[in-house]
């Protein structure tokens, strides 16, 4: 997985545009003036680069296969005469640029939505693909070499940072002659539409397209996707890496994803990975194993925060805001006597308006709703229906915490059964 350090995952039509190509051994090609893609794919592969010479020649349509690096500048292999195609190519294969570019969007009743102001692509590896489209200011702003600029002011004048505008580019389609772009939803819905994350990207892809963009990925960027991805794809990505690499984003994911993903890898796979964890992080996801997946146990973090009554409102901050990011759950700090026994619960609310000074034995609530470690998942959704709580604590038999589960983890085991 040589590639997961690599920063650099999307790139803009406006920064390619322009670049310069030169060969192996350093000397110019020419400049990019447009890409070319077959859009017959849900995220279009780009196919070619149309190359415009430095003597001023007719721009030449470089096949993509050649090219071999696409950092600051495109460079390629040594070019054959069959790396030159027409630059007319067949109806899904189409220039960017001159197809797309400052096209206007239009809904499915031919309702004006956007123009487009520039492309979004996802580099994997040496590929690029097309993924959005972006309809907003900034984009704009980008092409125009201004997009730094507005955003020092903005921030410096406003505090305020312009946010992108993309359409993911599954509701986009071109038609014929290509003036307009169509959305394959309604203008109505328009607003409902996020830029689409990297787990619907992969989801949509194959199987060797979709192992390509996940090892193209930085380690806390992969673990982030696998948190939102399928869990069966979950599974084949992990097994496609080596147990070191493997074990570094998983240690990245919250504890609860992390135990829930192991679970489901082959059992040597799994293993494997665990010896290569940091031993905390190893032990505390074999606790949650040890415990049947459909049971609080099972369902429950440990990455949670306690603390004793005695500890005041002020210390109970700070200990939240030291230690958010290593914890699932930042709701409810949990209110414990020496021996770990629960005794009440604060929620992050009230532990925030209260006096810095008072101690949490004067703040919680001691009227705690808890769970044992066998419990089902069917009671302990009643509780969470009763209750109204975003987090239930778990507990033995002598009533001492061992962890907690969220409402979200409680969901990914009862929705997909919602529809049976």
């Amino acid at each position: 997985m040589a590639t997961v350090s690599e920063p650099q995952v999307f790139l803009f039509l406006s920064q390619i545009l322009g670049r310069n190509i030169t060969d192996f051994s350093g000397r110019p090609v020419g400049k990019i003036v447009d890409l070319a893609a077959n859009l017959a794919e849900p995220y279009p592969p780009v196919t070619g680069v149309l190359c415009k010479a430095p003597a001023g020649r007719t721009p030449t349509l470089i096949s993509w296969r050649r090219i071999t690096a696409v950092q600051d500048g495109f460079q390629v292999k040594r070019l054959l005469p069959d790396d030159f195609p027409d630059p007319a190519r067949g109806d899904d294969e189409l220039l960017l640029r001159e197809t797309l570019l400052d096209k206007q969007i239009v809904d499915t009743d031919g309702a004006k939505v956007r123009r487009v102001n520039d492309l979004q692509f996802l580099k994997a590896r040496n590929g690029l693909h097309l993924v959005h489209v972006d309809v907003g200011f900034r984009g704009l702003m980008r092409r125009v070499g201004m997009e730094r600029a507005l955003d020092i002011f903005l921030h410096g004048l406003f505090d305020y940072t312009l946010p992108d505008q993309f359409i993911s580019w599954k509701f986009v389609q071109p038609l014929a002659p290509p003036d307009l772009l169509r959305l394959k939803i309604t203008q109505s819905r328009l607003a409902q539409l996020h830029p689409a994350d990297l787990a619907d990207i992969i989801e949509d892809l194959d199987i060797y397209q979709r192992t390509a963009v996940f090892q193209s990925l930085d380690v806390e960027t992969a673990a982030e996707t696998l948190e939102e991805t399928d869990p069966k794809i979950q599974v084949s990505l992990i097994e496609d890496l080596d147990a070191s690499d493997a074990s570094d984003i998983i240690e990245e994911m919250s504890l609860s994803e992390a135990t829930d993903l192991i679970q489901d890898l082959p059992r040597d796979t799994a293993e494997d990975i665990l010896k290569e964890m940091e031993q905390e992080n190893a032990e505390d996801i074999k606790e949650l194993l040890a415990h049947p997946e459909e049971t609080a146990g099972g369902l429950m973090t440990t990455a949670f925060l306690s603390l004793l009554p005695s500890v005041t409102a002020g210390e109970a901050i700070h200990a939240v805001r030291a230690g958010a990011g290593d914890m699932d759950l930042v709701y409810y700090v949990y209110v414990t006597d020496a021996d770990d026994r629960l005794v009440g619960v604060v929620s992050l609310r009230d532990l925030l308006t209260a006096e810095s000074r008072r101690p949490l034995g004067e703040i919680m609530d001691t009227r705690v709703v808890a769970v044992s470690l066998d419990e089902d998942k069917d009671r302990i959704a009643g509780h969470f229906v009763k209750y109204g709580m975003m987090a239930i604590p778990v507990v033995d038999e002598e009533n001492r915490i061992k962890g907690a589960i969220l409402f979200k983890n409680l969901l990914d085991i009862i929705a997909p059964r919602l529809g049976q």
